[in-house]
């Protein structure tokens, strides 16, 4: 798609992704991988014009204003459902849309296409769900479950009370935790809350105050290397030292909150990380079936 639009603007894919000749536009919305970009547009040398990314420079957003593109995307969830898959992550959900004069996020128009594809899954796929990934605070996310009995995502990430698990790991005290699940508004019945301890991603700290990422990072990033964008990358044991009580409790205190937990590969055999890898790849090493060579995941010969 993203080829086909940059050489020929006019064709049936010259508007599936947001271009423009000003790269000023949109200027409210927060570049969220402060480490790697600069802005969150880059220039086409072919197409001569400026792209639109929320993230790295080579993940062009797709244009959700164009009806077209909204009707890939439903066919897209379709494939896949019908291959057997029980749910759909919606990633990164909240930068959908764009509009001028906001923070491009959260917007009227997100929920608007998600209410879309919620009717898809009543209509053509009954039971299966929907998982609304947004990294932003409890109150902003409520509204990903829709409204009234729930007409968007059935479940949603807990993502500010991962950070507060470690805090109150580290401190001896559930206060951290008992301040965010007061802070954490009520949902539908049908709804739920997915919690975690980690995920493919850094640890963000994003939504926790520049004093609580000054503690974080001094307790639980001593390498710099550790650090990625607003948050460590490192996996669960690692983040605990190894140590067994520590991970046990902190697997206690997951199964005893509020939501559905989820489990991140590898964190059941206390798996380890590898920082001297790019950004997000240090924690996101193969799966270590055995003791054998490349964790048991490969026989192939390494490059």
């Amino acid at each position: 798609w993203f080829q086909q639009s940059r050489m020929d603007p006019g064709g049936p894919y010259g508007d599936y992704y947001v271009w423009s000749d000003d790269p000023t536009k949109y200027d409210e919305a927060r570049i969220i991988f402060i480490d790697t970009e600069e802005s969150n547009w880059s220039f086409d040398p072919v197409r001569k014009q400026y792209y639109w990314h929320r993230f790295f420079s080579h993940q062009p957003d797709l244009n959700y204003d164009n009806p077209a593109v909204q009707e890939e995307i439903l066919d897209v969830i379709r494939f896949w459902l019908d291959l057997g898959m029980d749910g759909i992550r919606l990633d990164a959900i909240p930068y959908l849309f764009e509009r001028e004069g906001t923070n491009c996020e959260n917007l009227p128009e997100t929920h608007g296409f998600i209410k879309r594809v919620r009717a898809l899954f009543d209509d053509e796929y009954p039971g299966r769900f929907l998982l609304a990934e947004a990294n932003q605070m409890p109150d902003e996310v409520v509204a990903y479950f829709g409204e009234g009995d729930g007409d968007e995502c059935q479940m949603a990430f807990h993502f500010p009370v991962m950070p507060r698990i470690f805090m109150g790991i580290h401190r001896e005290s559930a206060q951290p935790i008992i301040d965010i699940l007061r802070d954490t508004p009520p949902i539908p019945e049908s709804a739920q809350w997915g919690i975690f301890l980690r995920n493919h991603d850094e640890l963000t700290l994003e939504m926790v105050t520049d004093e609580e990422r000054d503690y974080m990072y001094k307790n639980y990033a001593t390498d710099p290397r550790m650090k990625a964008n607003v948050g460590i990358r490192r996996r669960l044991a690692p983040l605990l030292g190894g140590h067994r009580d520590r991970l046990e409790l902190a697997h206690a205190l997951l199964l005893s909150l509020p939501g559905s937990p989820f489990l991140y590969y590898g964190d059941e055999i206390g798996m380890g990380d590898n920082i001297w890898l790019q950004d997000r790849d240090g924690v996101r090493t193969p799966m270590q079936w055995s003791n054998d060579r490349n964790g048991g995941f490969s026989k192939a010969e390494p490059e």
